[in-house]
């Protein structure tokens, strides 16, 4: 029996993480469901988005799956799901991202793993608001030290990134390449532009790349990056980055498979692991039993894999492929113009996964 904490998120989130909950039951991996909240509902009656109750069981259990969070844009409280991955230290963020045959999308036969630096560079939360006595005292230091000018109605943004944090996340995956069978690693930077940010980043990626003679190394400027990805993703497999442009990328990498509805995410660190999907919390689409779960499951499989579930999460996965391929029991944005079949539920998506699991 696995005790795991479950944030069911805002939005749309309750809805797909009962659809995955659906699906773990029927591979009979024998689940309690820890339910902590947290997010946009939890701030308004609270006052915090992120309640200690809700580490503290992340930290006893040491295992987590999350829904989406709302994240309001430029005001309103800090981002919950960045809070829990400085709070516990997740520093290595995986986004698979997989083909699947009958997914809408141009391409073909995608097999890429992007591995995102999770506490440091812009998302490190070191920033000075416009006009304030300490963002103007910071703007006099930085032009005193370094003779360059900034604008006075400035905000400011700091950008660590430490040959630490960047060892830990390069090593993580290389290990990953050789756990998975993978052949080859890209770290991907801006070191031609910033050369004491990500020159380090790619300075301690080459270091760190000499003690894994198996794995394939090279590195990428993120904009060449980018487009290799739209003409050549065929010649990447493992990708590593600082945290921006891993947030980036794996959003591009997620629309070569088909959108984000297809792109799962874990948030790992030595101690503890929350996995959860990429996309957002969809307000909008709140309660209408509409929305593709298809992202908190393929979550869930890496989940499984993660607690040592292989046979389980085999089937999960092989149930999402054959639905998917079958195009039936979909949602309406898998669903192609001219198919005569009308698209169904999130409840329906997951009850027809129950039924493959089962057959198998």
């Amino acid at each position: 029996m696995y005790t795991i904490t479950l944030i069911p998120g805002d939005g749309i989130g309750p809805e797909i993480s009962e659809a995955m909950i659906k699906v773990l039951d029927a591979t009979g991996v024998k689940i309690k469901w820890e339910v902590e909240n947290a997010g946009e509902e939890v701030y308004l009656k609270e006052g915090i988005p992120l309640p200690d109750r809700v580490l503290n069981s992340i930290k006893s259990n040491r295992i987590a799956i999350k829904g989406p969070i709302t994240t309001p844009v430029g005001t309103g409280f800090r981002s919950v799901n960045v809070a829990l991955r400085q709070e516990l230290d997740l520093y290595a963020c995986v986004r698979p991202c997989k083909s699947f045959k009958g997914a809408k999308t141009k391409y073909e036969n995608i097999d890429l793993v992007i591995v995102r630096e999770n506490t440091e560079d812009l998302y490190a939360g070191i920033e000075f608001k416009k006009g304030e006595k300490e963002t103007e005292e910071l703007i006099g230091f930085i032009e005193s030290k370094s003779g360059k000018r900034i604008r006075k109605d400035s905000g400011i943004s700091i950008k660590p990134i430490s040959v630490f944090g960047t060892e830990r996340i390069v090593r993580f995956a290389f290990e990953y390449a050789r756990k998975n069978g993978r052949k080859k690693v890209t770290a991907v930077h801006k070191a031609n532009i910033m050369k004491h940010t990500d020159g380090l980043f790619l300075e301690v990626s080459r270091e760190v790349a000499q003690r894994y003679p198996d794995i394939e190394f090279e590195d990428k400027i993120v904009d060449n990056m980018c487009m290799q990805l739209v003409q050549k993703p065929e010649l990447y497999d493992v990708l590593v980055l600082p945290n921006l442009y891993g947030d980036i990328v794996s959003d591009l990498a997620a629309g070569l498979i088909g959108g984000l509805g297809l792109a799962p995410g874990a948030n790992i660190g030595d101690e503890y692991a929350v996995f959860e999907p990429t996309h957002g919390s969809a307000p909008k689409y709140k309660g209408l039993n509409k929305v593709n779960p298809f992202a908190i499951i393929l979550s869930a499989v890496m989940m499984l894999r993660h607690l040592g579930e292989f046979d389980a999460a085999n089937k999960v996965e092989k149930a999402v492929a054959e639905i998917i391929e079958e195009g039936r029991y979909v949602t309406y944005d898998m669903k192609s113009s001219d198919d005569p079949n009308p698209p169904v539920g999130t409840q329906e998506v997951a009850e027809a996964l129950v039924a493959k699991i089962r057959s198998f």
